[in-house]
């Protein structure tokens, strides 16, 4: 997983986006499939709060050179909902 920084001109106007890329074997992108799956379905609310107190959110961080390739960027991939609460990051923004 890395992440792509673009800079564009048109018409005399710079236009800048930044992507991630997430490329992997297939069993990597399985992997990390299978992850995602595993947090999406996970109940929090019976996590024990010595784990996962009410108002936190299930996460895991992969890491370069361990969970990803040396070349990789750190990733979390984390729950929006917080247990007990349910409510979503102040920074979130919907579509």
């Amino acid at each position: 997983m890395s992440v792509s920084y673009n800079e564009e001109e048109y018409e005399g106007e710079i236009e800048k986006w930044n992507e991630v890329l997430i490329h992997g074997s297939p069993e990597g992108l399985k992997s990390l499939a299978k992850l995602l799956i595993e947090i999406a379905e996970l109940n929090q609310e019976n996590v024990d709060d010595e784990y996962l107190p009410v108002g936190a959110r299930e996460h895991y961080y992969l890491r370069p050179g361990f969970e990803l390739s040396r070349s990789s960027v750190g990733v979390i991939v984390g729950r929006l909902d917080a247990k007990g609460t349910r409510a979503f990051h102040e920074g979130y923004i919907p579509k």
